[in-house]
């Protein structure tokens, strides 16, 4: 059996400047160290100060929810690293599990705006720094919930096919510059964030959490949880010269998810 990925991919990154949003924890921390540790010049922001005080690399507290935090973001980024190859749109937030008659205004504003249209805020201000330095790389993360419906979540799941849109439109936009923009789709990826997720529609619906959990890995076809280092040899991956012909791409990480319960 093939064991869990515990270990980044191993490229020479060596000069790449590497901005990620949300991080310092999770699946943005896997990443800062994968992209450290094969030679990439790192900046990180993320909300959550315990997160940053133990994360080692370049750093800034901003709230992805807020547009001008997102530009301020990418400002420290490009002063701290001096220039800009790379950009990895990470931060997301799980938002509401209810029924959509059910979904506070609030909280389907606050998904929105960090889950997609923070995206789109720190890519405006990237992009003229990469193009400035001959092309680059713009990674964003959607979710199998791009790809799928999901019920009681679908504030999430709409952001996340939306990033699957500005994936492929922007694209088609920067190719000309030397820009590939690509979407990375995890899918149930280990730890206490999908935890959480389970739990929430476990009681949602009413049923044991061991019921829910057993529900969604049934969905695919490896019946296992992808790991977060699994995530960050995607992003290394597609942003060394292995991936220069890849772009416009939605690549889906998920153990062959066929469906989301």
């Amino acid at each position: 059996m093939i064991q869990p990925c515990t270990t980044p991919l191993t490229v020479d990154l060596t000069g790449l400047r590497v901005a990620i949003s949300a991080g310092a924890g999770g699946i943005g921390r896997v990443m800062a160290d994968s992209f450290a540790a094969c030679g990439a010049s790192v900046f990180v922001c993320d909300v959550d100060r315990e997160a940053l005080d133990a994360c080692p690399h370049p750093k800034m507290e901003a709230d992805m929810a807020d547009a001008a935090a997102c530009e301020g973001f990418v400002e420290s980024a490009l002063a701290s690293l001096g220039g800009l190859d790379v950009l990895v749109n990470n931060a997301g937030i799980a938002g509401p599990t209810a029924r959509v008659e059910d979904v506070r205004t609030e909280d389907l504003e606050r998904t929105m705006s960090i889950d997609i249209e923070s995206f789109f805020h720190c890519a405006r201000r990237a992009v003229p720094a990469l193009r400035a330095a001959g092309g680059g790389a713009v990674v964003n993360l959607s979710s199998a919930a791009g790809r799928f419906g999901f019920p009681l979540r679908s504030p999430y799941a709409a952001a996340k096919w939306g990033v699957i849109g500005f994936t492929k439109s922007l694209a088609i936009e920067l190719g000309p510059d030397g820009i590939r923009v690509n979407a990375i789709l995890p899918g149930l990826v280990a730890g206490d964030r999908i935890r959480r997720v389970i739990e929430a529609k476990a009681q949602a619906e009413g049923i044991p959490f061991r019921d829910k959990e057993a529900q969604l890995l049934a969905a695919n076809s490896l019946r296992t949880y992808v790991t977060q280092q699994d995530i960050a040899n995607m992003a290394l991956y597609l942003c060394s010269p292995f991936g220069r012909s890849i772009s416009g791409q939605a690549l889906s990480i998920d153990g062959d998810i066929q469906f989301l319960a």
